[in-house]
């Protein structure tokens, strides 16, 4: 079963299991997703784009606690986490901090990288490999860091 018909199946039972907060969330990665195939026209995604939808939407929810924590607002960052705990099962493994790390390393003595004018080098050769398995800030803190150290 691809990762798009998971989430109509999760959807179905989260509808007959009345939770609404499930429902909303999944609703609008469906129409997320149904958007990105109006816009390819109408060409079936992959696992890859869906993933990408995925982690496009975990980044909003993020991104929404951030601005409800500063808003005071508990009961809307208590109802974008519970979101962010049910899109976050749709994403593969992520990979450790130490794993980005090691990854990184081997881009940097592959590509030749010299020091943090080569950033843009690593940053093109390793997101293609770590898309969807961790977060790209955390990759662009980890690149930095040791491209800066070189």
């Amino acid at each position: 079963m691809s990762l798009g018909e998971q989430v109509k199946v999760d959807l179905e039972q989260a509808v007959r299991q009345r939770d609404s907060i499930r429902c909303s969330a999944l609703r609008l990665l469906l129409s997320a997703i149904h958007n990105a195939e109006i816009d390819q026209q109408h060409k079936k995604l992959d696992e890859s784009e869906i993933i990408s939808i995925i982690a496009k939407e975990i980044k909003k929810r993020r991104e929404s606690i951030d601005a409800f924590e500063k808003g005071n607002r508990p009961d809307l960052v208590d109802k974008e986490k519970t979101e962010l705990d049910i899109l976050s099962r749709y994403m593969p493994q992520q990979l450790s901090r130490e794993e980005i790390t090691i990854a990184v390393k081997n881009i940097i003595n592959s590509v030749g990288a010299k020091g943090s004018n080569d950033k843009g080098k690593v940053m093109g050769q390793l997101m293609p490999l770590l898309k969807g398995k961790a977060d790209g800030k955390e990759i662009n803190d980890i690149v930095t860091e040791l491209l800066i150290n070189l």
